[in-house]
């Protein structure tokens, strides 16, 4: 199991309530708390995650993020607002222009959790080990 913080910052520019639709399309059901300038959210929950990077075909590339963004038993990414928005998955580099969501995936054998989420694929499909 592994334990996932979300942060995203709200602009002023920026409708609070569509920030939540997209933070929410990604991370259905959780409660997120409004700190200052940003949501905050903390969930166990990364099925719809799951099934996202699945539908999308973007296996590899989650798990080539995720293994890059390793830091101790933690792996951190950020994720394009306007493509969550829309109900996609799209990596984004910290420093964008509009902001990203943040999340923070911890687990007591974090490389062991991203193999699990993101497993290695041949010619498109799972390696099932």
């Amino acid at each position: 199991m592994a334990n996932v913080r979300i942060s995203c910052p709200i602009f002023p520019s920026e409708d609070p309530q569509r920030v939540a639709h997209a933070v929410t399309n990604i991370f259905p059901g959780i409660e997120l708390a409004m700190e200052e300038d940003r949501f905050t959210a903390d969930t166990t929950d990364l099925e719809h995650f799951a099934l996202q990077i699945r539908r999308q075909r973007i296996l590899d590339t989650t798990r080539s993020v995720l293994m890059k963004g390793r830091r101790g038993e933690r792996s951190v990414f950020n994720m394009n607002k306007q493509a969550a928005y829309a109900g996609k998955i799209s990596f984004v580099e910290e420093r964008t222009i509009l902001g990203t969501i943040k999340v923070t995936i911890e687990a007591d054998d974090i490389t062991a959790f991203i193999e699990s989420l993101a497993p290695q694929t041949v010619d498109g499909e799972e390696v099932l080990i």
